[in-house]
């Protein structure tokens, strides 16, 4: 054991993350500095995709767009816990696999339900 205390320790990685914040902020602000600031009625006005705006953009839209994309969301990121998973196949015993299984069947069971009840359709 050293006499330092623990606080010394922890000096390199407090200069580090300064260094990244001064190096970040110096950054923006050459950015903001050196960057043409030119604005003209035709930059100023809002469009979409190109497109000019034809409508106010607060409408409502149908409730399953927002259930599709939490589908979407949640089977997504259940599918990056697959990837350990993979890497690790040939090491794992039959716990493991077993475990993994279990998990794809509640994936499974959870995508035919939300197939049955209609938020999901394909016709």
């Amino acid at each position: 054991m050293s006499n330092e205390s623990v606080p010394l320790n922890y000096i390199p990685i407090l200069a580090f993350i300064a260094i990244a914040l001064a190096f970040g902020m110096m950054s923006l602000l050459i950015g903001w500095i050196v960057r043409p600031h030119r604005p003209y009625r035709a930059k100023l006005v809002p469009y979409e995709s190109g497109s000019p705006l034809f409508q106010d953009a607060r409408v409502p839209f149908p409730m399953r767009y927002y259930i599709i994309a939490m589908l979407f969301v949640i089977f997504d990121v259940e599918i990056v816990f697959l990837y350990p998973w993979a890497v690790v196949f040939r090491q794992l015993d039959l716990a493991g696999v077993l475990g993994m299984g279990f998990f794809l069947l509640i994936l499974i069971v959870g995508f035919w339900y939300e197939w049955k009840k209609g938020a999901l359709e394909w016709d």
